[in-house]
């Protein structure tokens, strides 16, 4: 009878074991495999982890365009323009040229840029 208590001693103690080596087996095999086998998948993890521990640099912001300017530049050409016009409908040599009379008055019935261009072109 006393084998017996022995005997059960040993093979709690051998479960015991052959569990806890067991377990130190199977999380070798998984770092191995994890270091050797996908070293590149596991590159984007390490550079985002490296990147959170790196202190964040703020990039200046990009300066908004200046609209108020903008559009100051497109009234000094629309009054250039007009002043360009102006002078070609009021010279006395215009008034004998056919080509400026008819862009002219296509300009004054019906303004846009492809009449104003012709203006330009073809009055002094």
């Amino acid at each position: 009878m006393s084998d017996r208590p022995l005997s059960l001693l040993k093979l709690c103690i051998a479960i015991a074991l052959g569990v806890w080596l067991g377990f130190i087996a199977i999380a070798l095999t998984t770092w191995l495999a994890s270091r050797y086998l996908f070293p590149q998948s596991l590159a984007p993890v390490a550079q985002a982890v490296q990147q959170l521990g790196q202190p964040a640099t703020v990039a200046p912001a990009p300066e908004p365009p200046n609209r108020m300017f903008e559009q100051y530049q497109q009234n000094l050409q629309k009054q250039q323009q007009q002043q360009t016009l102006e002078q070609a409908r009021n010279n006395a040599r215009n008034l004998a040229n056919p080509k400026c009379q008819f862009w002219l008055q296509q300009d004054q019935n019906a303004p846009n840029e492809k009449s104003r261009a012709n203006v330009l072109q073809f009055c002094e």
